[in-house]
């Protein structure tokens, strides 16, 4: 009689933890809100405007994580700091790309622009603050980057329960539009500032004089500019514009007597006209 009998050799060798750490592989690696000094397209100045963004970069590997990484981006930031925008942005996000053996990178600039504004009436000068992101990703298999640029621009449009019909029956609230684009050229952030203190009621401003203030008191109470009305005239000239891939128009209304915001928006390849809504909704 036989018998079989099955022996099991464990011939594997156990590597220290450490060392099995070091190999792992990493799906998403990246920085967020890394502040540092760069200059932003501005048409106002050929040479760029300097500024302090708050930089996000996010990139994903596959191969094994090299813990120097970190130097690289910033080697390479420190490389293309002197003139962040659409353009320079295609050209260097191949850059991080290529640093980092990634296939696929984000990288996002937040910062804030200032921009030099006269008073309505007086034609004093004042500089405004505008919130501003350049946001790029590229992925590796094609090499083709997208950049998108977003401004946010605060400015006042009329309350919607707002009554024209009764004696100073018309007052106003705090509307801030966020536009964000996808273009071929440069999209300058005045340019968008510009498009949209000419459709609100009243721009914003961060120092009137007594008869700037008459003034704008005196049109808030006495014209009608609803934040549906102000969007569908900003969408209606974006739309137009061949340089844009892609835009988008988000518009916050604060008013006086609520806690919360009503919101409104539309973008590129929408089909439903703003003629369907009441003015009196948003």
């Amino acid at each position: 009689m036989t018998t079989n009998t099955k022996i099991v050799t464990d011939v594997s060798v156990k590597e220290p933890p450490e060392a099995v750490e070091e190999r792992r592989f990493l799906v998403d690696v990246g920085l967020n809100n890394l502040p540092f000094p760069i200059r932003v397209s501005s048409r106002a100045n050929p040479d760029g405007q300097a500024t302090v963004a708050a930089i996000s970069v996010q990139a994903r590997l596959m191969h094994e994580f090299e813990a120097g990484w970190i130097d690289k981006f910033i080697a390479v930031l420190h490389s293309h700091r002197d003139r962040i925008g659409n353009s320079t942005l295609r050209e260097n996000i191949g850059d991080y790309l290529a640093q980092f053996k990634a296939v696929t990178v984000r990288a996002t600039f937040e910062y804030p622009f200032f921009m030099e504004k006269r008073t309505p009436v007086a034609k004093e000068k004042c500089l405004v603050k505008y919130d501003c992101a350049f946001s790029a990703k590229i992925p590796s298999l094609d090499d083709k980057p997208k950049v998108f640029f977003k401004i946010a621009v605060p400015c006042i449009t009329t309350y919607p329960m707002s009554d024209a019909a009764k004696a100073g029956g018309l007052f106003g609230q705090l509307s801030i539009v966020t536009i964000e684009t996808e273009s071929v050229k440069d999209v300058y952030p005045e340019d968008l500032i510009e498009l949209v203190d000419r459709h609100a009621l009243v721009p914003l401003y961060s120092f009137l004089t007594e008869e700037d203030q008459a003034a704008v008191i005196k049109k808030i109470h006495s014209e009608k500019k609803t934040s549906v009305v102000m969007v569908d005239e900003i969408k209606s000239e974006l739309a137009v514009d061949r340089n844009l891939a892609f835009y988008s128009v988000r518009c916050a209304n604060f008013g006086m007597l609520h806690s919360y915001s009503t919101v409104i928006g539309t973008e590129k390849g929408w089909w439903v006209p703003f003629s369907g809504f009441d003015d009196d909704d948003i």
